[in-house]
């Protein structure tokens, strides 16, 4: 289990910013009210392991400091343009400022420079960050469940899930913590199968432009 949480761990993602948390379940009790929360999945209920994976918003702050603290103190010089963009770059990109003002301001000025060149556009808002936090949850979520399988287990990642209760459960910071999805982990059983794997017609889902 850990050494998979430490691969997740490895996930390339937005700025290196690491918007996740990993929380495995081993609390009987919690466990109970976690399968009840996850509608009494039979993935859940049969499952050797629960991880739910959860997507922050806020920790951008803690963690560009962070990457200063490491750049500053490796044995190489880290380039300038490293030391900038986690000193100046990452504050004005993730902040959206009080009420979300200053993801206005930056809506319009994005919309105003953008007509003259290209430009990265988001986040721009409260609601841009949770895509941008998800997005890279999602990946390291990917990367875990491929770290199980390359160790003989299997997965199931779970959304239909009641979020609240589980956000609630994990005492997560409301508006700041997402429960991104949980994940079963465990050894699949023959009869669990219920048959071979289906996928739609690749022309709807694969385009050469």
């Amino acid at each position: 289990m850990n050494q998979c949480l430490d691969l997740a761990l490895l996930e390339p993602n937005s700025s290196n910013m690491q918007p996740w948390e990993f929380y495995w379940v081993r609390s009987k009790e919690k466990r109970e009210k976690l399968t009840h929360y996850c509608l009494n999945q039979n993935t859940v209920k049969t499952a050797a392991e629960m991880i739910v994976v959860v997507s922050r918003t806020d920790t951008w702050k803690r963690n560009s400091k962070l990457m200063l603290e490491a750049l500053r103190n490796q044995d190489t010089e880290a380039p300038k343009s490293a030391i900038q963009y986690y000193s100046k770059i990452t504050p004005l990109a993730y902040n959206q400022g009080f009420l979300g003002l200053l993801g206005w301001v930056k809506r319009l000025a994005f919309s105003i420079i953008g007509i003259f060149k290209p430009m990265v556009r988001q986040p721009k808002s409260k609601a841009d960050m949770r895509v941008w936090a998800n997005k890279s949850t999602a990946l390291a979520c990917q990367n875990l469940m491929l770290a199980f399988r390359s160790y003989g287990y299997d997965t199931c990642p779970i959304e239909g899930l009641d979020q609240r209760r589980v956000r609630r459960l994990l005492q997560l910071p409301y508006g700041k913590a997402e429960v991104c999805m949980a994940i079963s982990v465990g050894k699949r059983g023959e009869n669990r199968i219920y048959g071979p794997r289906i996928r739609f017609d690749r022309n709807l889902f694969v385009k050469e432009v």
